[in-house]
């Protein structure tokens, strides 16, 4: 498997340090609100990175943490009257229900920043130690960005450039504007710790340190997280614990691209802001889940709804698919007449190249292609009368399916009933246009009932009724289905 590594700026070939075992270190939310769109992408992305290499053999340690004190929590937990740790409770609570509709799995481990000061006050003291970190009168503790040598190896900048758009803030006692926060002493209502320099709290950057130390051996051999955190937050990171270490501190550095809305980065400054919530209220999660993975993990992501619509017409086209299958391996009498061994040389392309689009930097958006050419392939063979019902075509759709839901273990998609699933989306897309889908089904009955009564005129009103309220009906030799 090759991954991209921002450290290198290039793909290289993967494989963990200890043995079978992988360390993987991902930086979660800041627990100050609901998560949005740019916070699922991240977590969908580096779930199927887990799922893929737990597929592929590997036993994943899987670290994901909760920043639960910052200058974001204080501020929300002062707007709303609550306190700073039951915001960020009450947040992280929201988040694991969002993301378990998601099919995001738990991290093995979740460590919270409050539950690790003593690690992040013995990091900062061996920091302080070896002269590259120092604490001023203030009780504040900064590291001295200029004594690590490597410092911008990982964003690629320089600090002598740098230095001219640097400054300090007002009340800040550094010795180089450079130089960025261990340790924050308290203010007055804010949330604070004992500490060998007085009363305060962590900086940002020193918790994943902390932390990541603790839970797994240096170096891991993936850290990950959104574009947005490869400076300052992981160069910081970098900084700190190899300085205090000794040691590498991932041997993969591994970044996931934007969302953006109408080509511009979202953010609530701009309007264009959604929470992960809000959408799974309108569309069904896993089309949610399909979209985030239908663009390669480092491209920008280009929101829009419409986009999540396609989503849901892939989701249908791939569960339709599997239905379609699985009542055929029930239903149909096989006979044991020729089928073309080239269908199954096709099938073999299709596994290969799945797992090809997978090895190669986790592209998901290859995979799902392959995925489409699989459901291709199966409709072919049930469109043609001289193959459908032969033990060749039997044994052809037993195995895409199969594959499919084998694939689906990496990908966290296509792995529920698709019955349920066809009805849920139909009745999803339903609630977005208005229409009431147990009015639908009195319109059918009544319609069923004309049809009995060979009153086909009323049996098309009541067809018509229903087209003009967005609703198309089929029927079928074992009765009427409808969709939006």
């Amino acid at each position: 498997m090759r991954l991209y590594n921002t450290l290198e700026r290039k793909k290289q070939e993967f494989e963990p340090l200890n043995g079978n075992t992988v360390n993987m270190y991902v930086c979660g939310i800041t627990a100050y609100d609901l998560c949005h769109i740019g916070n699922a992408r991240s977590s969908v992305v580096f779930d199927a990175m887990v799922r893929y290499l737990r597929y592929r053999g590997y036993d994943v340690n899987f670290i994901k943490n909760f920043t639960d004190v910052d200058d974001k929590i204080i501020k929300r937990a002062h707007e709303t009257g609550m306190e700073p740790g039951e915001l960020a409770a009450k947040f992280i609570d929201e988040f694991n229900i969002d993301m378990q509709r998601l099919n995001v799995l738990r991290a093995d481990v979740e460590p919270k920043c409050t539950e690790h000061i003593a690690e992040m006050v013995e990091l900062t003291e061996r920091l302080i130690e070896k002269g590259h970190a120092y604490a001023t009168d203030d009780g504040d503790v900064y590291f001295r960005v200029r004594s690590f040598a490597d410092y911008g190896k990982l964003s690629g900048r320089n600090v002598d450039e740098m230095e001219a758009g640097a400054r300090v803030e007002l009340g800040e006692t550094k010795e180089d504007p450079l130089d960025f926060a261990l340790w924050k002493s308290a203010k007055p209502g804010e949330p604070s710790w004992e500490s060998p320099w007085g009363l305060g709290r962590p900086g940002w950057h020193l918790e994943c340190s902390a932390m990541s130390e603790k839970y797994a051996p240096l170096p891991l051999d993936i850290h990950g997280g959104g574009q947005d955190l490869a400076f300052p937050h992981h160069e910081n990171e970098i900084a700190q614990t190899e300085a205090a270490t000794g040691k590498p501190f991932s041997r993969f550095w591994v970044h996931n691209g934007f969302v953006q809305i109408n080509f511009e980065k979202m953010s609530k400054s701009l309007g264009n802001f959604f929470t992960t919530r809000e959408l799974m209220n309108k569309f069904m999660p896993e089309a949610l889940r399909y979209f985030l993975l239908s663009n390669h993990y480092r491209s920008p992501l280009d929101f829009s709804f419409d986009a999540l619509e396609e989503a849901e017409k892939g989701l249908k086209r791939v569960y339709s698919a599997l239905a379609q299958i699985d009542a055929e391996l029930t239903k149909t009498k096989w006979k044991k007449s020729p089928f073309p061994e080239e269908l199954e040389t096709e099938m073999d392309a299709i596994e290969a190249k799945w797992t090809e689009s997978m090895e190669d930097d986790l592209n998901t958006a290859a995979a799902l292609g392959q995925i489409f050419n699989a459901v291709r392939l199966a409709g072919r063979v049930l469109e043609d009368k001289s193959l459908r019902k032969s033990e060749g075509a039997k044994k052809l759709w037993a195995r895409i399916a199969d594959r499919i839901r084998s694939w689906s273990d990496a990908l966290g998609l296509f792995g529920s009933d698709p019955e349920k699933v066809l009805e849920e989306l139909r009745n999803v897309r339903a609630a977005r246009k208005g229409i009431d889908p147990a009015v639908v089904q009195a319109k059918l009955d009544e319609r069923l009932a004309a049809r009995k009564e060979k009153d086909f005129a009323r049996s098309d009103e009541l067809r018509d009724e229903l087209a003009a309220m967005g609703v198309e009906v089929k029927d079928t030799p074992t009765g009427a289905t409808w969709d939006v």
